[in-house]
């Protein structure tokens, strides 16, 4: 039951340190591309900023270093961009993606919005470049960064600071201070206390809290914990606690909290911060096999770029939460190659043994797949039509025989990017209690991309609410500010 009938303000110990620094216009929670993008933002309408950044300076921008994309819809080629992408076929690959679990309205506001937003980011230093070769599916779709996340976030942080915003960092927020759903103050872990006439909130998901993501997922059929083997691909400051906090606080949510933004990665990355190159990037040209040695899902659903994004949480549902993608020779230098090499065996048996499978149903597997092969006219650009034929679990495309040796494995665990929890919004980036929304508290980012992303995803999608959202929200936060976002308070067409 929601809180947001009552005032809900907590009250502090005599412990709390209250900050000698002047009241600021606008205090921005979080370090990532929408924390900064709000940032910004605020600044550029002349409001005083204050980011604060969980993390310290080294470990800064959340996991918006490990990205690389922005997904940009354009109605004729520009720069980067080849071709056409127009707002209905955007729509369209969003829809599919999350099962038509999405806020249509908001969706294609930020759809729209990616159309202009780039020069922004150019304004305040960020560069583009063309997509690498192993990137080529999105070449129509998606404006690649030059140097990736971690140069964006600099370039951020440089334009932020050159601008006047003040930022500090290993400066975690554990709870907000409100007053029938207005923001008042903030509090650090330190436990000095920070006011603000207007904020946003841009700290993340709940993607590094393994006891949440342990809570969500819960027990399966088999007695395991699926999510005490997920592997983080991003950053482990992502505790979710202001989302707690907001949650307990009666603030509206929306989203399933087992859903995210989960890809299957190299079973061998780090815990935390493996980032983009712990991808596996080639099970659209082979099978992937479960450790019974059974394939389970269809490799050529779709794109890779439009279906990577699911495979980790379909690794989750098998034994053990471990697959292993299977190639051949044939299959080697069409895919961006994974920082771990893959287990190589000449010999169908010989990689069984190697990765530790029963040998005969591995064997048979493939053997079974390579005799349902519909031979035709392979192109890894396309829906091409190399299919198989009467298979329990049939591939729909780029199905070629795995008989060409030396054959690789790669083994692949659920790697969690950001969770889709969140809180509910509407076109203002406005935080509702009761679907009420409050005069002067803002969301942006992960904490709010469930209103778009219900499941699935899609590549750059992703940044393009982050940039959106963030900017959105810094821009209300101003008007708040400012006395001058009253008038919208009573705007809830998206939030009901």
């Amino acid at each position: 039951m929601h809180l947001a009938a009552v005032t809900y303000r907590r009250v502090f110990s005599r412990e709390t340190i209250v900050s000698q620094a002047p009241t600021y216009d606008v205090l921005v929670i979080g370090g990532g591309n929408a924390a900064l993008c709000a940032a910004l933002t605020a600044r550029e309408a002349g409001a005083s900023v204050l980011l604060l950044e969980a993390a310290p300076k080294e470990w800064r921008g959340g996991n918006s270093m490990h990205t690389r994309n922005l997904r940009c819809m354009h109605d004729e080629p520009q720069d980067v961009l080849v071709d056409a992408y127009p707002e209905e076929e955007y729509w369209q690959d969003l829809l599919k993606v999350t099962g038509g679990i999405t806020n249509e309205a908001l969706a294609r506001m930020v759809i729209r919005e990616t159309a202009t937003c780039r020069g922004w980011m150019r304004k305040h230093g960020v560069n583009f470049q063309n997509p690498l070769s192993g990137a080529l599916h999105v070449a129509r779709t998606n404006a690649f960064f030059m140097g990736g996340g971690k140069a964006l976030v600099n370039a951020y942080f440089r334009s932020a600071e050159a601008l006047g915003v003040e930022v500090r960092y290993e400066a975690p927020v554990d709870e907000i201070e409100l007053d029938d759903g207005r923001f008042v103050a903030a509090r650090l872990r330190n436990g000095e206390r920070i006011e603000a006439k207007s904020c946003v909130l841009a700290a993340g998901g709940f993607e590094s809290n393994r006891k949440w993501l342990r809570e969500a997922w819960g027990q399966n059929e088999r007695g395991e914990w699926p999510a005490d083997n997920f592997l983080i691909r991003g950053t482990r400051f992502n505790q979710g606690v202001l989302l707690r906090y907001m949650m307990d606080a009666g603030a509206d949510i929306i989203g399933d909290p087992s859903q995210s933004h989960c890809v299957a990665i190299d079973a061998r990355a780090p815990l935390y911060d493996g980032g983009i190159c712990t991808r596996i990037d080639c099970v659209s040209l082979g099978v992937v096999v479960n450790r019974d040695a059974h394939r389970f899902y269809d490799e050529g659903e779709d794109f890779w770029p439009k279906r990577y994004a699911i495979w980790g949480r379909l690794v989750a549902m098998q034994p053990g939460q471990l697959a292993w993608s299977i190639i051949d020779a044939k299959s080697v230098g069409r895919f961006m190659p994974p920082v771990f090499p893959g287990t190589q065996a000449n010999t169908l048996e010989e990689l069984a043994r190697l990765i530790e499978v029963d040998v005969p149903t591995f064997v048979k597997t493939i053997t079974d797949f390579n005799q349902a092969c519909v031979q035709g006219n392979f192109d890894h650009t396309q829906l091409d039509d190399c299919h198989t034929q009467g298979l329990e679990v049939d591939k729909s495309h780029w199905a070629r025989p795995i008989d060409t040796a030396p054959f690789y494995a790669y083994p692949l665990r659920p790697g969690i990017t950001f969770t889709y929890l969140g809180l509910k919004v509407n076109e203002h980036a406005v935080v509702h209690f009761g679907g009420k929304p409050s005069s002067n508290l803002f969301v942006a980012g992960e904490m709010m991309a469930g209103n778009v992303l219900g499941k699935g995803y899609t590549a750059g999608v992703g940044m393009s609410i982050g940039t959106v959202f963030g900017r959105i929200a810094g821009d209300r936060a101003a008007s708040a500010a400012k006395g001058e976002f009253k008038h919208l308070q009573g705007e809830q067409r998206h939030a009901a």
